[in-house]
């Protein structure tokens, strides 16, 4: 088994992944991580690294975080 730190699913290499914390965590370690990997992203659990990332392609990437920017993910009403 791969440890974080080598690689996630589909052989993209974590060796010299560069991860970032949103501003807004506070530095507590209670949200998630985003590393750009080139054609690739990998989030992770800043609580449990250890749990390995999940990996996204770019454009499945920018789908996401522009639908909740645009509020597509927000609370059911109806």
């Amino acid at each position: 088994m791969s440890t974080p730190s080598e690689a996630a699913p589909h052989d993209v290499d974590l060796a010299h992944a560069r991860w970032w914390m949103s501003s807004y965590s506070g530095g507590a370690n209670d949200c998630v991580e985003v590393a750009a990997l080139g054609d690739h992203a990998a989030v992770r659990d800043s609580k449990d690294i250890g749990r390995g990332p999940l990996l996204f392609s770019k454009a499945a990437m920018r789908a996401l975080v522009g639908g909740i920017a645009s509020g597509a993910f927000g609370e059911h009403r109806g």
